[in-house]
């Protein structure tokens, strides 16, 4: 399993200066070419081989290119890829029915981004409040958490409490209240009876792998429904399998109203993305007030059938609860001076960098130097958060190269 080593060529160099060239700086990747993957494993452009400890953001639980998931996307391929909305495909309700069932759910509606899911959760929550709670029209209010990622359009963008994320993209939509994540009080000192959801992060994510006190989420979801609003989850990234449970809300025995998922429904192929939940409120939507071209396209029907299927079927969310339990206990037994805490849940994984050892990218690219890629988070942190197919043996081989870095 070791990498194979050796100086960058003049392609991978000429690779990455047209990159730089053509497209807008608004990455800073490692400086690494990808041309193959399969399962943990990718490959660059000179041939080395790493362990994919990030899996494009959660989006690849399922590993890289795994076979049953992509057969489905090869056999859906050489039948029919795209109809739009505008007719039915016979893949789409099966999907749907699939979706609600995993999530214990009546109804879902199909994007295709994550951040398009976000978008039309806002959407449903807002209806929901005037039709159903009977909000004055335009006055609704949702709550959301400081630290949030829940994606870059200019509405969501808005919400957050991170300065760059909002630079010179406003004026930016009114209706959202920003409250301490993981602080009951704080929530129940929001809401007025124009509040209509509390939109959040079973754990904040992009915010360097926050995991609030146990029984915070419950405790909230006893609030909303004292106050008539709706519970609404982002699960894009906890979701599928990445905490050990098939989504994260279930750790702390929570129903939401809503759950947002997206990233691993398309089993790292295509990007897939929906919102779930009751006929209460997304039974609201009538012909023409919401829409996706390719929402719920019968390619991405295929393949997150098959993502599903796969989750189940391979125990993918018992392995990710065993491997992570097992990752964390290691992580925190190598005791490194460097690190401040390591936190998570199932195999997404932080490691919080104290402030004066300097920040976290100068260990990922150490990492990556040992054939390992990983990415650092809001400055201080490294996130692991390697696909669920990840074996004892692959695991073990991580932790032997990341125990160098860390001291």
């Amino acid at each position: 399993m070791t990498p194979t080593t050796g100086t960058s060529t003049t392609r991978t160099a000429h690779l990455i200066e047209q990159a730089e060239t053509w497209s807008a700086h608004n990455y800073h990747p490692l400086p690494v070419v990808l041309t193959r993957g399969e399962g943990v494993w990718v490959y660059d452009t000179d041939g080395r081989k790493y362990m994919d400890m990030l899996s494009a953001y959660s989006a690849l639980n399922h590993g890289h290119r795994h076979p049953r998931v992509v057969q489905a996307l090869k056999d859906q391929a050489d039948r029919i890829t795209l109809t739009s909305r505008a007719f039915y495909n016979e893949l789409f309700g099966p999907f749907c029915e699939k979706l609600c069932r995993a999530a214990g759910m009546e109804m879902t509606l199909l994007m295709n981004s994550g951040a398009e899911a976000v978008e039309t959760a806002i959407k449903t929550a807002r209806k929901w409040g005037y039709k159903v709670k009977n909000v004055p029209q335009d006055k609704a209010e949702i709550i959301v958490c400081e630290n949030n990622f829940h994606g870059r359009t200019t509405t969501i963008v808005g919400f957050s409490s991170e300065d760059q994320y909002r630079e010179d993209f406003g004026p930016f939509t009114p209706g959202f209240k920003l409250i301490p994540y993981d602080d009951i009080q704080a929530l129940e000192r929001a809401i007025t009876p124009h509040t209509v959801a509390l939109l959040i992060e079973p754990i904040q994510g992009e915010a360097g792998i926050l995991v609030p006190r146990d029984g915070y989420l419950k405790k909230a979801a006893e609030i909303c429904r004292k106050n008539r609003m709706l519970l609404v989850a982002d699960e894009i990234q906890t979701g599928f399998g990445r905490t050990g449970k098939m989504f994260c809300y279930e750790h702390d025995g929570v129903k939401p109203d809503l759950v947002i998922v997206g990233k691993a429904l398309g089993g790292g192929l295509l990007p897939v993305s929906a919102v779930i939940g009751g006929k209460e409120s997304l039974g609201l939507f009538r012909p023409g007030d919401h829409g996706s071209t390719f929402g719920g396209n019968p390619l991405a029907c295929a393949v997150g059938i098959a993502a599903l299927d796969v989750l189940v079927e391979e125990k993918l969310v018992e392995r990710s609860a065993e491997m992570g339990g097992y990752f964390m206990d290691r992580l925190r037994a190598m005791k490194s001076p460097r690190v401040k805490e390591v936190r998570g849940k199932g195999l997404l994984i932080g490691v919080h960098i104290k402030d004066e050892h300097g920040t976290a990218r100068p260990y990922c690219e150490k990492l990556m130097d040992l054939g390992i890629l990983a990415k650092e988070t809001h400055g201080q942190v490294i996130r692991f958060a390697p696909p669920l197919v990840m074996s004892r043996e692959e695991a073990d081989w991580a932790l032997e190269r990341i125990a160098k870095v860390l001291g």
